[in-house]
């Protein structure tokens, strides 16, 4: 399993990144690559405790764990997952800014390692370890890389 923390791989997220461009298309769903861009910020930026989630206890009770335990399985996400409502990306972020912060906030897992993980309790999964956030960044960044063609 590749590593966002690995700075091999690490680097080859960041080359994907770099090949999009303004008007680089989705394959699938709804998001512009600019609001794709911002969205998988916010994820990273749960991880480093500078987005502060509110957990819904119901869900987190009840789906955390199965949900998690699924999302850290080998295989890739699906397409058409569900996006909580505070990370879905509604505006049309600037594709330049959106790209380098991105780059930025995914070389600080190669840059710094497990010390930019502030957060070990997701707001949906519950606690989490440094190798299910390394899986989980890994994963989303892969998924939405692969809905934009890279």
């Amino acid at each position: 399993m590749k590593s966002i923390f690995n700075p091999t791989d690490n680097h080859e997220i960041i080359n994907r990144i770099n090949q999009l461009s303004p008007i680089t298309l989705s394959q699938w769903g709804k998001m512009t690559v600019s609001q794709m861009l911002l969205h998988c910020q916010q994820i990273i930026k749960v991880a480093h405790g500078t987005l502060e989630l509110k957990p819904n206890k119901f869900l987190v009770f009840f789906f955390g764990k199965s949900a998690k335990k699924k999302l850290l399985e080998p295989q890739p996400f699906g397409k058409g997952m569900p996006t909580a409502k505070e990370l879905k990306v509604t505006h049309e972020p600037d594709f330049e800014t959106s790209k380098a912060e991105l780059i930025r906030l995914v070389e600080t897992f190669s840059k710094e390692g497990h010390d930019c993980i502030k957060n070990m309790k997701h707001p949906f999964f519950g606690e989490m370890t440094f190798e299910e956030w390394d899986i989980l960044q890994y994963k989303h960044l892969d998924h939405h890389l692969k809905q934009f063609g890279v």
